[in-house]
């Protein structure tokens, strides 16, 4: 029982956990969403965001943003979403932090963002800009991608809870803190690339 144990333990640190390096994603591609609300569609610009891009594209392969949670959502500011519901799997991703990229689009409604803590901290986290933002620019928000489909669903994402999520919690109790506490939140069911 401990071998099984232990090989389904290395099986999905093989697949969920992030590479050592990283696969170079395309110029550009597309990924698709489907979440409680409806679906929307993402066109990433690697030249905008290199390191994000081929990070965010690793990501959607490994089916990290399946079930997560929209977890901080602030009318007129952003959406916030990609802390692992498995609590397993966010631990395997926790520290796995990547460089800044140089900020070359602007974070305007509809661009997609990593969220940080400070220069050098972007893992997993990402934001999708309500309206214009561009103030976050000079702060190192790199943007790497835009909503081209599917705007008016990411506008309709419950706010109820706005910022009240503990994201501390979220990294250790994942889906079952959230689905018990805020069981209203939408979420990712599904997101695949189709570019």
């Amino acid at each position: 029982m401990a071998v099984i144990t232990l090989c389904g333990v290395i099986f999905a640190a093989t697949i969920l956990g992030p590479a050592s390096a990283a696969e170079q994603a395309p110029d550009q591609y597309k990924v698709q969403f489907e979440t409680s609300k409806g679906d929307f569609t993402v066109e990433v610009t690697r030249k905008w965001a290199p390191i994000g891009a081929d990070r965010f594209y690793e990501l959607v392969q490994k089916e990290f943003y399946k079930d997560c949670r929209f977890f901080r959502v602030v009318p007129g500011f952003m959406v916030q979403f990609g802390i692992n519901g498995d609590p397993a799997v966010q631990k395997s991703w926790r520290d796995a932090k990547i460089k800044d990229d140089p900020v070359v689009a602007s974070n305007q409604r509809g661009y997609i963002t990593y969220a940080m803590a400070g220069p050098n901290t972007r893992t997993t986290q990402l934001f999708i800009n309500f309206g214009d933002n561009s103030f976050l620019d000079g702060q190192n928000f790199a943007p790497f991608g835009r909503v081209t489909e599917g705007m008016e669903v990411i506008d309709k994402i419950n706010a109820e809870y706005q910022e009240k999520p503990n994201q501390g919690q979220i990294q250790t109790a994942g889906n079952e803190y959230l689905n018990g506490s805020f069981p209203n939140l939408d979420y990712i069911k599904s997101i695949k690339l189709v570019e």
